[in-house]
């Protein structure tokens, strides 16, 4: 009988998209084969403490988080000899403390702290292997500015942008505004720049809305981008599954917002409208799934593709890993098309992109558990040590008490 891989699917975490990640490991848990998977639910506070159960694989068990938390295992990640597990954070004095070993991974975190490379770099120090990109691709996809730079550097075209700070803001705001003005004009995106799920975005026309756009930005972070409107909006979305020698795009897609920059609202509590999939969602307990779009958009062959290879190109500029979506901007008078973000952890994993794609949920976690074992056998025939006597006759030097030593 073939053993069951032991997968530890993080969540939650301290950031201001902490709701949308339990939302969207609800719905990777719920899709992965039970035949194939002894699922570990492994849910992060805001502050940062780690409780599993296994009633935490249910949604229902945030609705009163406290009472949820009163029922499960506070626990920490560490190694044990060989192998990663999961140890009460209180000991027994008597018998083991081990609660699960884990085999693989799945950080299903969106936003800072988990989707960043934090939690990455964490699994690298244990050598657990994990899915998604690593510590760098996840540093890189969180920071738009960097992101931006990379994309560009890969040939993949962006809109026109500046990246303003606190400290330059709170100095002298209207020098802030001045350098915006210069750089991007009017109308112009205000948006934290390590953040996703439309969170403190604006679209300011005038000096007055930028300055308020700013002020609430700020709120979220410590620098904002601020990019050139695109006119004649349309927004498109591709999701990318691979790693850097594999990699194939999904269908496209195109949001219908409810207003002329998507907002959190409109992603995630826009009411279970349907767009061309016929396929009815139920709010925002939903997640992404619950957004109204059209699947696959309604483009052309020839922009479709165009959109595919851009995303595909985009994925492989930051050294993406797993399943990552690329959200475009298109200009529909003049077809000018502007990567606009890649989120290298996406809401609800993008599997509604997917399945119309030809690959159900349950086979995109198949997969996405396939690239991580896949990179860490290829990391495991590196060397880790280099081979020298150099601790044999080193010195310090400086002086101890007048002494050189």
């Amino acid at each position: 009988m073939v053993s069951k891989i032991r997968a530890g699917v993080f969540f939650g975490g301290p950031s201001v998209e902490h709701e949308v990640s339990v939302i969207t490991a609800m719905q990777a848990i719920q899709a992965m084969d039970p035949q194939r998977y002894e699922v570990i639910p492994v849910y992060t506070t805001k502050n940062g403490e780690l409780y599993t159960g296994a009633h935490l694989s249910q949604l229902e068990s945030y609705r009163n988080i406290p009472e949820a938390l009163k029922q499960a295992q506070k626990v920490v990640l560490q190694k044990e000899g060989k192998d990663v597990v999961l140890m009460l954070a209180k000991q027994k004095r008597f018998g083991s403390s081990i609660v699960a070993a884990l085999d693989v991974a799945l950080p299903i975190y969106h936003g800072t702290g988990g989707e960043d490379g934090v939690m990455q770099a964490h699994f690298e120090r244990l050598g657990l292997p994990y899915t998604g990109p690593d510590v760098t691709s996840s540093a890189i996809g969180m920071d738009k500015w960097a992101s931006k730079a990379m994309f560009k550097l890969h040939g993949v075209p962006c809109v026109e942008g500046v990246k303003v700070t606190q400290s330059q803001y709170f100095t002298d705001p209207e020098a802030a505004a001045q350098t915006i003005e210069k750089a991007v004009g009017y109308p112009a995106i205000i948006k934290p720049y390590n953040l996703g799920s439309s969170v403190g975005i604006h679209k300011c026309r005038d000096r007055a809305s930028l300055l308020e756009g700013l002020e609430d930005a700020f709120l979220y972070s410590q620098a904002v981008l601020a990019e050139r409107a695109v006119q004649n909006l349309r927004e498109i979305n591709c999701a990318v599954l691979g790693d850097a020698e594999e990699a194939r795009a999904s269908v496209c897609e195109e949001p219908l917002n409810a207003t002329d920059i998507l907002t959190y609202a409109d992603k995630y509590q826009s009411g279970g409208k349907a767009g061309k999939t016929g396929a009815k969602s139920g709010g925002g307990s939903k997640g992404m799934q619950s957004l109204a779009r059209v699947v696959p958009a309604d483009l052309s062959p020839e922009m479709t593709e165009k959109v595919q290879h851009l995303a595909i190109d985009a994925f492989r500029a930051i050294g993406a890993c797993g399943c990552s979506r690329i959200d475009f901007l298109l200009d529909n008078q003049t077809g000018e098309l502007f990567a606009n973000e890649i989120n290298t952890i996406p809401g609800s994993l993008a599997f509604y992109l997917w399945e119309k794609s030809g690959l159900t949920f349950t086979q995109l976690m198949d997969e996405m558990v396939r690239l991580a074992l896949k990179r860490q056998r290829q990391q495991s025939l590196l060397h880790r040590s280099f081979e020298t006597n150099l601790l044999q006759h080193a010195q310090i030097g400086g002086a101890k008490n007048g002494k050189k030593v």
